[in-house]
C-alpha cells in the first residue's frame, strides 16, 4: 500500500479548518432574516451576527505573527481551531441574540488565528516549485466556500433548524483538530520576542473601526451617518499612526518593510482587486437572479455552482502553470478572463437567457481561479521565510477589508442608482434594478481592466527579485 506523503496530510488538515470557517460565515448570510424572527430582533441588531465575526477576525489577524513566534505556530493554530469549535457549540445553544453575537465573536477570534497560519504551514512543507499547486488546492476551499455557502445555508434553514448552521461545523472542526495535532510540525517558541503594544492598539482601533463601519453600511443613509463617518475617520487616522509607529520599531507587530518587496506588493494589489470583484459579484448576482428575473434561492445557488467548480479547477491548473512557467502568463490571463466575464454582465438585458448568466459567471470563476492564488503564492514566495506569518497576516487583513468594501460599495451604488433611474425614467422596479446591477458590473470591470498589466509586471519583478537573490 502506497504511503501518503506527509505534506499532503498537512494540506488536508489545514483544508478542514479553512473550509469550515469560510463556509460557516457565508452560510449564515441567508439565515439572518430567519434569526430576526427567532430572536424577535430588527435587521440592524441581527446584522451583528455577521459584523462581529468580520470585526473580531480582522483585529485578531495582525497578532498571529507575534503570538505564533511567542507560543509556537502549531499551538496557536490548535488554540484558534478549538476556539472556533467551542464558539460553534455554544452558538447552537444561544438563548438570546446577545449570547449568539458573543459566541460569533469567539468564532471570529479563532478564525483570525487560523487563516493566516494555514498558509504558513503550507509554505513549511511544500518547496517553492510545488507551492503553486498546493496553494491552488488550498484556494479551492478559500474561494469555493463563499459561493456555495449561501445555498447550503438556505437549505439548512428550509429543511432543518438554525442550530445546525453552527453544529455542522463541529465534525469537520474536531477532525481538523485531530489531524492538526498529529501532523503539523511543532515550532520552537521565541522567548526573546517583545510585544509591540502601541502597534497593537493602533492597528486594532484602525482595522476594527473600519470593518465595524463597513459592516454597518448597506444604504446611502448609512454612508452619511455621523457615527459611521467618525468610525472611518478614526480608523484611517489610527492606521496612519500605526504605519508611523511600525517604521520606527525594532520588533514591529507587522513589519511594513515587506512592502518594499515589489512582487509581494503587486500580489497584494491583485488580491484586493480580485476580492472586490468576487464579493461584489456575490452581492449583485443574487439580486439579478431573484429581483430581476424572478427565480428563487435554489436557482441562485445553481448559477454560482459552475463558477465555484471552475474556480477550483483553474486554481489547481493555475498553480501547476505557476510552478513551471512563472506568474506572467497565468495571472494576466486570469485577470483578462475576469474582466471579460464581468464587462459582459454589464450588457445583459431583461430578455437575456438564464444560461448566459451561468456562462458569464463561470468565465469570472475561471479568471479568478487563474489569478488569485497564483499571484498570492508568487508574492509570498518572494518574502523571507521568517516573515511568512506576518506577510500572510497582512494579506488576510487587506483581503478582509477589501471584501467588505466591495460589498458595501455595490450595495450603496445599487440602492442609490436604482432610485435615480426609477425617478428619472419611470422604469419598473425590475428594469431599474437591472440597470443598477449592470452598471455595478461595469464599475468592477474597469478596476479589473486597469489591473491586467499587473500580471505581466508581477512576472517581470519576480525575475528581477530572483536574479538579485542569486547574486547576493
Amino acid at each position: 500500500m502506497t504511503k501518503i506523503p506527509h505534506k499532503w496530510i498537512v494540506l488536508f488538515a489545514i483544508l478542514l479548518g479553512t473550509f469550515t470557517i469560510i463556509l460557516n460565515n457565508s452560510m449564515l448570510n441567508p439565515g439572518v432574516p430567519h434569526l430576526m424572527d427567532v430572536f424577535d430582533a430588527d435587521a440592524v441588531a441581527t446584522g451583528w451576527v455577521i459584523t462581529i465575526f468580520m470585526v473580531t477576525m480582522g483585529i485578531t489577524m495582525p497578532l498571529t505573527g507575534y503570538l505564533g513566534d511567542k507560543f509556537g505556530k502549531k499551538n496557536l493554530y490548535l488554540f484558534g481551531l478549538l476556539l472556533f469549535v467551542l464558539g460553534s457549540i455554544l452558538g447552537s445553544m444561544s438563548w438570546n441574540l446577545s449570547s449568539l453575537i458573543l459566541f460569533r465573536g469567539l468564532q471570529g477570534i479563532g478564525g483570525g488565528f487560523i487563516m493566516p497560519l494555514s498558509l504558513v504551514f503550507l509554505f513549511e512543507v511544500f518547496e517553492k516549485r510545488e507551492r503553486g499547486m498546493a496553494m491552488g488546492i488550498w484556494g479551492i476551499a478559500a474561494m469555493m466556500a463563499p459561493t456555495i455557502g449561501p445555498t447550503l445555508g438556505g437549505v439548512i434553514i428550509e429543511l432543518g433548524t438554525w442550530q445546525w448552521l453552527f453544529l455542522c461545523n463541529v465534525p469537520t472542526g474536531v477532525l481538523g483538530l485531530i489531524f492538526s495535532s498529529i501532523y503539523l510540525k511543532k515550532s520552537k517558541p521565541n522567548k526573546n520576542i517583545t510585544f509591540d503594544g502601541s502597534g497593537f492598539v493602533t492597528v486594532t482601533i484602525g482595522v476594527g473601526s473600519v470593518l465595524f463601519a463597513l459592516g454597518r453600511i448597506s444604504e446611502l443613509a448609512h454612508l452619511t451617518n455621523p457615527v459611521n463617518i467618525s468610525l472611518i475617520v478614526i480608523g484611517f487616522a489610527a492606521l496612519a499612526l500605526f504605519v508611523k509607529i511600525e517604521n520606527g520599531k525594532e520588533q514591529p507587530l507587522l513589519d511594513l518593510s515587506i512592502f518594499k518587496i515589489k512582487p509581494y506588493t503587486i500580489s497584494i494589489w491583485i488580491g484586493i482587486v480580485s476580492s472586490i470583484s468576487l464579493f461584489g459579484g456575490i452581492f449583485l448576482i443574487p439580486l439579478l437572479v431573484q429581483n430581476v428575473y424572478g427565480y428563487g434561492a435554489i436557482m441562485t445557488g445553481l448559477v454560482f455552482l459552475p463558477s465555484a467548480l471552475l474556480m477550483g479547477l483553474c486554481m489547481t491548473i493555475g498553480g501547476r502553470i505557476l510552478d513551471k512557467r512563472g506568474p506572467s502568463g497565468v495571472v494576466t490571463t486570469g485577470l483578462a478572463l475576469s474582466f471579460t466575464g464581468t464587462i459582459m454582465f454589464g450588457f445583459i438585458s431583461m430578455e437575456t437567457a438564464l444560461w448566459v448568466l451561468f456562462a458569464l459567471n463561470a468565465l469570472r470563476g475561471m479568471g479568478m481561479g487563474f489569478s488569485m492564488m497564483p499571484s498570492t503564492t508568487t508574492g509570498m514566495n518572494a518574502i523571507p521565510e521568517q516573515m511568512i506569518s506576518r506577510g500572510s497576516a497582512m494579506n488576510n487583513v487587506l483581503r478582509q477589508m477589501s471584501s467588505a468594501l466591495g460589498i458595501v460599495f455595490m450595495s450603496v451604488y445599487f440602492e442609490v442608482r436604482r432610485a435615480q433611474v426609477m425617478g428619472a425614467n419611470g422604469m419598473s422596479l425590475e428594469e431599474a434594478s437591472l440597470q443598477a446591477i449592470t452598471e455595478g458590473f461595469i464599475v468592477i470591470s474597469v478596476l479589473l481592466l486597469v489591473s491586467i498589466p499587473a500580471g505581466w509586471v508581477l512576472g517581470r519583478e519576480v525575475k528581477k527579485h530572483d536574479a538579485r537573490q542569486k547574486s547576493a
